[in-house]
């Protein structure tokens, strides 16, 4: 199934901070259509019900990270058993950028979120 040219594109959010969702929403919510899950255990199952177009990954999310969650969604893509998706992660701070860079992750931002380079990453990302 894959989505209509008219609707938005659909972007799963993996966190448990309120202020990081309202962040993300508020940067993409009038072009995207923005679904969220608070723990990355959630994160497969989501984007086998969602189809989204792009996954953004908080660095802490509950009992299963940002960099697990990356890593577990590319290799369930590599076997066949999920559809590919870009993912970004939202780090923490500068120095988390050697972790993101061992999570097959397809970008990062490092917070607090600048809006236009996250709407500008989404974008790309979905249209790669």
């Amino acid at each position: 199934m894959s989505p209509s040219t008219d609707a938005a594109p659909a972007v799963l959010l993996a966190t448990d901070a309120d202020w990081i969702f309202d962040e993300v929403t508020a940067a993409l919510g009038g072009t995207h259509d923005v679904h969220r899950v608070r723990t990355g255990n959630e994160v497969s199952g989501a984007v086998q019900s969602v189809e989204p177009e792009l996954v953004i990954l908080d660095l802490q999310i509950g009992n299963m990270g940002g960099v697990a969650t990356s890593l577990l969604l590319k290799q369930e893509a590599r076997a066949g058993r999920l559809p590919e998706t870009p993912v970004m992660l939202l780090l923490d701070r500068a120095a988390d950028e050697f972790l993101a860079g061992t999570s097959d992750a397809d970008d990062w931002i490092v917070k607090p979120i600048n809006s236009l380079a996250l709407r500008r990453s989404a974008q790309n990302l979905i249209a790669a």
